[in-house]
């Protein structure tokens, strides 16, 4: 009986609290070392440039140079062209691929195969030299002229960067096409949408989530390769740069003037090509990522929470 007592009576006595677990943080050593290893090698690129013979001073006074900004002009320019004849050309070409009309697939596949399988350099001093085997270009009562002058570097560049871009935006376009679940397509001829129709008004808007972010990365990437047009004597950024180099005695100077313009421009790219994802993912998330400002305000706001609860 007394032990039974004792039993309920402890029972009955109030329990003590659980002691407060301490949580020991996890040491990631091998992220302080990776730190220094970066910070040694940093610092040992900029000693070794401290010590080269560059005169710094140059690219400042050559950065807002009004051919500098006439280059960068021009490169956006040309960057947007080219993609406006890549991007339709490509969507051309994808609709054509997934033709039942073996003619129709059978060009498209050709054409991607060709202008894949060449380097744009070449193909670009293919059409500026063509003025060596044609000497005239005859289209009837539409227009003739000589080659050399119809031609023009501007051309050549469009010609040479945009045919290209067709080639793989038509892969990409053709991937986004695909990843539309067929039943979409099914369910629109069914309530009498046209095939012109079903594309336009459910297949694309769907598959634009799949083709937007390469496609972004094709437009920064065409940004890039507008230089390769200065082989052509096309004027744009890096020329520009390369004569302000070889008149001012700094070439190196120059060429870092070009890099830094370059890293803007494609900096800007990438920011839109953010928003423009962020957009299209829209329906297929279930929360959309924070934009750059959004995760800029909570790491500000977590730096003064206390450790362990909310502020």
């Amino acid at each position: 009986m007394t032990e039974i007592e004792k039993t309920a009576g402890e029972q009955g006595a109030p329990s003590a609290a659980p002691e407060a677990i301490k949580a020991i943080p996890v040491r990631h050593y091998g992220r302080y070392v990776t730190a220094v290893v970066a910070i040694a090698l940093l610092v040992a690129i900029v000693y070794a440039f401290s010590q080269g013979k560059i005169n710094w001073q140059a690219i400042p006074d050559y950065f807002f140079d009004d051919r500098i900004l006439t280059g960068v002009g021009k490169t956006l320019l040309l960057t947007v062209l080219s993609m406006v004849i890549g991007i339709v050309g490509g969507i051309v070409l994808a609709v054509m691929r997934l033709s039942k009309n073996p003619v129709t697939s059978s060009i498209a596949w050709f054409y991607i195969w060709f202008f894949r399988g060449t380097p744009v350099l070449v193909q670009l001093f293919l059409w500026f030299n063509l003025g060596l085997v044609f000497e005239y270009i005859n289209l009837g009562p539409i227009y003739k002229n000589y080659w050399s002058d119809f031609m023009t570097p501007l051309l050549t560049a469009l010609l040479g960067l945009g045919l290209n871009e067709a080639a793989y935006m038509a892969e990409i376009c053709r991937a986004g096409l695909l990843a539309v679940d067929e039943g979409q397509t099914e369910a629109s001829h069914a309530l009498g949408m046209s095939h012109a129709k079903t594309l336009r008004r459910v297949v694309i808007p769907q598959a634009m989530r799949v083709i937007v972010p390469p496609t972004g990365n094709e437009v920064i990437n065409m940004l890039k390769t507008t230089s390769l047009v200065a082989a052509v004597q096309y004027p744009e950024l890096f020329r520009y740069a390369q004569d302000i180099g070889q008149n001012s005695g700094a070439p190196v100077e120059m060429y870092f003037l070009a890099a830094a313009w370059y890293l803007i421009m494609t900096s800007v790219l990438s920011v839109g090509q953010y928003y423009i994802e962020r957009y299209y993912a829209r329906g297929s998330s279930r929360q959309l990522p924070a934009t750059p400002w959004q995760k800029a305000k909570a790491n500000m706001f977590s730096l003064g929470r206390p450790k362990g609860g909310a502020a």
